[in-house]
């Protein structure tokens, strides 16, 4: 089944969620360096916490089988640190996850998933305690995150979630999709092309 990425206006995202515990977890964890060598992203996914998941054998919650389809991603603190690779983000997307809610991420990560799409949004330490608690304890569940709303809520309870203003009108409006973007204003793009002196009918 062809993966869909995330595109245009992102407002609303449902799912299960997978944990992955640990304060400053970085991008050399997240995709090894040896994989930025790859001439595209398309098999990043497979690769995502490589070192570590062949460290513990299968008992990576990216190889457990209750986590396969999931694709909400909760963190701790400072995710994301270290090099500034937009590998991480990719091979995050490409194993398939669509949200990320932790703490708090790294500076160049956070950017690196809005321009893909991936919301990072933030809670407190407790309050992502609870939540990873609660989605340990089920993994089951379904969860619904709410954009506008600013939270992610199950059948029994709702977390309220933080996102500076600028990206939160990127995710809400889809202006964070460049490429969407692009293609959407082809007809203007030809006319500033065709109405450019210094490019047509220059003499």
């Amino acid at each position: 089944m062809k993966m869909e990425f995330p595109k245009g206006a992102i407002k609303a995202i449902k799912g299960r969620s997978l944990v992955i515990k640990g304060d400053d977890i970085d991008t050399d964890r997240i995709i090894p360096a040896r994989f930025l060598k790859c001439v595209s992203f398309t098999a990043l996914g497979e690769q995502v916490f490589a070192d570590d998941r062949e460290e513990i054998k299968g008992n990576h919650p990216f190889d457990l089988e209750q986590n396969k389809g999931a694709n909400i991603l909760i963190v701790n603190d400072n995710f994301g640190c270290g090099s500034s690779r937009e590998h991480a983000p990719q091979a995050l997307m490409r194993w398939g996850i669509r949200l990320i809610i932790g703490e708090s991420f790294a500076e160049i990560f956070f950017g690196n998933c809005l321009a893909l799409g991936i919301p990072c949004m933030t809670a407190s330490k407790q309050e992502i305690t609870k939540l990873q608690n609660l989605v340990n304890e089920n993994y089951n569940q379904m969860w619904n995150f709410n954009l506008k709303g600013l939270s992610i809520s199950n059948q029994k309870e709702i977390f309220k979630l933080d996102l500076d203003s600028g990206a939160y009108k990127m995710l809400y409006t889809g202006t964070w999709d460049a490429t969407s973007q692009l293609l959407d204003s082809e007809e203007k793009i030809n006319n500033t092309f065709n109405n450019l002196p210094y490019l047509n009918n220059f003499k």
